[in-house]
């Protein structure tokens, strides 16, 4: 099933204002049971930028879309040009404050689960352990005709390989480990196929426009049903992959808490919108409970071993 991506989103109606008062997230872990959903916004402070926000990627990039990678060979040869060389890049990335305080609270039994929009595995590097990543995984490959499964660090080395000198210089990088390079910069990029099947590969993640795999929404409905009240952290929530758990949250009446820097889609279903830097925001919080938030970088995500 394909859908029509929704990029942007514009309030239609006057949204509560946000507030910097932490108590409620605060009062809301210490009872415990909380699901974690976790946006871009999260990974900001570790060099990621997020989609929407000031400064986000939407305003110079339009993120590539299932139906054109998937019906245009151009369209793949240019997504994986800048997908390589972004994920030198994105593959260094360390998990920031906000993560650690996420796996902080997680270590000490407030937490029922972690669903993240994001591709960039920082929850995990963090030492979080219950985490589905509903948008897939960019250190994952699949063929799209055989559907195995491979390491991207691989297909790193097999891109390397038929593209030896390929190092153009990005304007950025993007949330999903997209390089912004120019049509000149890409070139005659060569892509490889799958060493199986010689079918197509993607990066096992969910394109705007694709549908996330329905056993894994099914998963997070599930964790929904079993918590005792949903934190959003660094979502605007303007897709309904992430916007559809809110909303079943609060039609079961379970608090739904955003700590966001701008208003989201999400606001009118919140008991309160916090206004604050997630990484300050989230070790207030932890220091608030007594909990000591491990200060070290954390692992790198599983980059490519080339510079």
């Amino acid at each position: 099933m394909r859908m029509r991506p929704t990029l942007s989103w514009t309030p239609t109606e006057d949204l509560p204002p946000g507030t910097t008062d932490l108590q409620p997230v605060a009062d809301a872990l210490r009872t415990g049971g909380v699901l974690v959903l976790s946006g871009a916004g999260i990974s900001t402070e570790s060099g990621i930028p997020d989609y929407r926000g000031e400064g986000g990627s939407l305003s110079r990039h339009t993120p590539m879309t299932y139906q054109d990678f998937t019906d245009s060979a151009q369209a793949r040869c240019r997504y994986w040009a800048r997908s390589h060389l972004g994920w030198r890049t994105f593959g260094r990335a360390r998990p920031n404050a906000g993560h650690r305080a996420v796996a902080a609270f997680e270590r000490h039994g407030l937490l029922s689960g972690v669903i993240t929009q994001n591709v960039d595995g920082l929850h995990q590097a963090a030492g979080s352990d219950g985490v589905t990543e509903l948008h897939g995984s960019l250190e994952r490959v699949v063929c799209l005709s055989c559907g195995a499964l491979s390491p991207r660090r691989e297909l790193a080395r097999r891109l390397e390989e038929a593209n030896p000198g390929f190092a153009p210089v990005a304007a950025g990088i993007n949330p999903d480990g997209d390089a912004d390079l120019t049509d000149d910069q890409v070139g005659d990029f060569r892509v490889v196929p799958c060493t199986l099947c010689g079918g197509i590969l993607k990066p096992d993640v969910v394109f705007f426009g694709e549908a996330v795999p329905p056993r894994r929404v099914e998963h997070c409905r599930r964790l929904v049903r079993e918590a005792s009240s949903l934190l959003v952290l660094g979502s605007s929530l303007t897709v309904m992959s992430g916007l559809r758990f809110v909303r079943q949250a609060a039609q079961a009446d379970k608090p739904v808490l955003i700590v966001n820097r701008d208003p989201t889609r999400g606001d009118r279903h919140a008991v309160t919108r916090v206004a604050l830097p997630l990484g300050t925001a989230l070790t207030t919080v932890a220091g608030r409970l007594d909990i000591p938030v491990d200060d070290r970088p954390g692992i790198p995500v599983d980059g490519p071993t080339t510079a």
